[in-house]
């Protein structure tokens, strides 16, 4: 514990290191589709929590003979996500092989594409107004699964083969992120973005989305990309990322300051450690001996098509927090915009209120504060807030004071809740009412109370 703490706060004083070397860093982010088939067969996709080796045919395994179908769900999700990112969209495209080996790539190569994915040269602006590139979206099959277990007394690695062929969309950025809150950021907003495209869940504790970044240091002021590039590689979580890039950064500021040339190399990182580890050297296009998929003819785009895959965008993420942080406050809009269904409960809510003029931070108040959305349907709602407004009751910005005076100044009745005594919330409810001189809606006073207690 002692030694991340050193880490840490030796980046602190290092960023922007010493004013000498400035991070360059570029995303690739791995999406795992939620269509029901794989990417070139009919086997599902689903594959979480599968028995191993359930979801596999002759075309996931590569068996000679076997031909793969393009699933044309997965390219059309494709190029949505693409437009959503003002993408230009090849509409001649084709899939290509990419070969490695691997245990868990059963031919031996990976269908992917290379020189014409379906979306090129699309952008992404941050809060601060910093502009990101996006290079490419491509699409192609994943791999199979190793799973390190033991048989006999024996370390072995198995290899599973359900998630092998399941549509993995892969989205390159521009070299243009240096600050590890910009790729916070970014990261979050594109998985806030594939959910409101309802294109995949973007679970990272399930690896349907899986990050990559790569890095390196260039001298502060210069313009020129550095020689070289290490790729910290299958980061399953956004603090994971940001502390692995804050470790690299330190190791390869400390070669840079020794004369020293960093290797380019694969890394992965070590989260007990909280360093990086050497895992290979970094491949370059032709050690992957690119050519085009014989077996899938070139992938052809109308005019039509396009047409409707656009018509069918719907309102992104940042388009709907600016909107609604109009109606609501940019704070309370954040926070309805990170779940679209409460988001859309809210808007529900918004439209039957407006005949009987109760607002919409009203609304977004008791919905935040209180969870009244799980204990009403939208219309339930707007008539609990109508019957409220009928009598002289408190506000709800009244009751949330009154709870955190009365929570504050009881200290032994809180702890007697937290250590199972319920009865108690009875007396934190009398000591509110008497606060608010007994116009406190009972019912809002104690989910007020209850909140606050599981809150802390």
């Amino acid at each position: 514990m002692r030694n991340k703490q050193n880490l840490r706060l030796r980046l602190k004083q290092s960023l922007p290191l010493r004013g000498k070397l400035t991070p360059v860093v570029g995303l690739e982010v791995h999406i795992e589709l939620a269509t029901k088939s794989k990417m070139f067969c009919s086997c599902p996709a689903d594959h979480f929590s599968v028995a191993p080796n359930t979801q596999a045919c002759p075309v996931c395994l590569g068996l000679p003979g076997a031909l793969p179908i393009a699933n044309k769900r997965a390219i059309d999700w494709t190029v949505k996500f693409g437009l959503a990112l003002g993408c230009t969209i090849n509409q001649k495209s084709k899939f290509d092989r990419k070969h490695y080996f691997y245990p868990d790539l059963a031919k031996g190569y990976q269908i992917s594409q290379y020189d014409l994915p379906f979306c090129t040269g699309g952008k992404w602006v941050a809060s601060n107004g910093h502009e990101i590139g996006i290079t490419r979206v491509h699409l192609e099959e994943d791999t199979g699964k190793l799973v390190h277990s033991e048989v006999d007394g024996k370390g072995v690695s198995l290899v599973d083969f359900n998630r092998a062929g399941v549509p993995l969309m892969e989205m390159v950025t521009e070299p243009d992120f240096s600050d590890p809150d910009e790729i916070d950021e970014f990261l979050r907003e594109m998985q806030l973005l594939v959910r409101y495209l309802e294109i995949s869940s973007a679970d990272m504790e399930k690896g349907s989305m899986r990050l990559e970044a790569n890095i390196s240091l260039r001298r502060e002021g210069e313009s020129k990309l550095p020689n070289y590039k290490v790729e910290l590689k299958n980061i399953n979580s956004f603090k994971f990322l940001r502390r692995a890039l804050e470790a690299e950064i330190i190791r390869q500021e400390e070669i840079l300051s020794r004369g020293e040339k960093v290797s380019q190399e694969t890394r992965g990182y070590d989260e007990e450690k909280d360093r990086t580890f050497s895992q290979r050297s970094k491949e370059e296009a032709q050690d992957y001996r690119y050519f085009p998929e014989p077996d899938i003819p070139p992938v052809l785009i109308t005019n039509d098509q396009l047409l409707m895959i656009k018509n069918e965008l719907p309102e992104l993420p940042w388009e709907r927090r600016e909107r609604l942080g109009k109606l609501v406050g940019l704070e309370y809009a954040r926070i309805l915009v990170l779940d679209k269904a409460r988001a859309d409960y809210a808007e529900e809510a918004f439209k039957l209120a407006e005949k009987h003029k109760v607002s919409p931070k009203v609304i977004v108040g008791v919905m935040i504060n209180q969870n009244l959305d799980k204990k009403y349907d939208p219309a339930g709602l707007v008539k609990f807030l109508v019957e409220i407004s009928k009598h002289d009751y408190a506000s709800n910005e009244e009751v949330g004071e009154a709870v955190s005076e009365v929570v504050k100044s009881n200290e032994k009745a809180v702890k007697d809740y937290q250590e199972g005594k319920g009865e108690v919330i009875g007396f934190l409810i009398g000591q509110t009412q008497k606060i608010l001189k007994g116009k406190g809606e009972v019912e809002v006073v104690k989910d007020t109370i209850m909140k606050k207690l599981q809150d802390g």
